[in-house]
């Protein structure tokens, strides 16, 4: 009987945490940032020159989030309602028509989260390594 009841408190437990999403957890200041990233991923095969050219509908590849960092907001965006900021770098590929990889690329975006979920922005290009803003 003992065995049992640990066997589905533990399977209960196993549940909970894989069915809590990312935007569950109101205390963590990033949640949500992944889907975004990715709807960005999404926007730069769809508009980035180096993606131009499509194989089997897809135009780049090797997508690569180099970095990622918080970023001070200041008094006017506070009084938006901003309340985290995060610029990201992200690198990739190009393909050309045969399949083989094509021109490398790189996009910047500054993410903004206030009271209705993120937004993102275009970024300033920042250091791969650490995403400080380049002089």
């Amino acid at each position: 009987m003992i065995r049992s009841a640990a066997v589905a408190a533990l399977a209960a437990l196993l549940v909970s945490a894989c069915s809590s999403g990312e935007k569950a957890d109101t205390s963590n200041p990033t949640a949500g940032l992944d889907s975004e990233i990715l709807a960005w991923r999404t926007a730069v095969e769809a508009e980035h020159p180096a993606c131009a050219s499509k194989v089997e509908g897809k135009g780049c590849q090797d997508f690569q989030v180099m970095c990622k960092a918080y970023q001070e907001i200041d008094a006017a965006e506070k009084a938006k309602g901003v309340v985290t900021q995060v610029v990201a770098a992200m690198t990739f590929a190009g393909r050309n028509p045969d399949g083989s990889t094509g021109k490398s690329g790189s996009s910047f975006m500054l993410f903004s989260k206030d009271a209705n979920g993120w937004t993102r922005t275009e970024s300033k290009p920042v250091n791969m390594s650490s995403c400080a803003p380049l002089a």
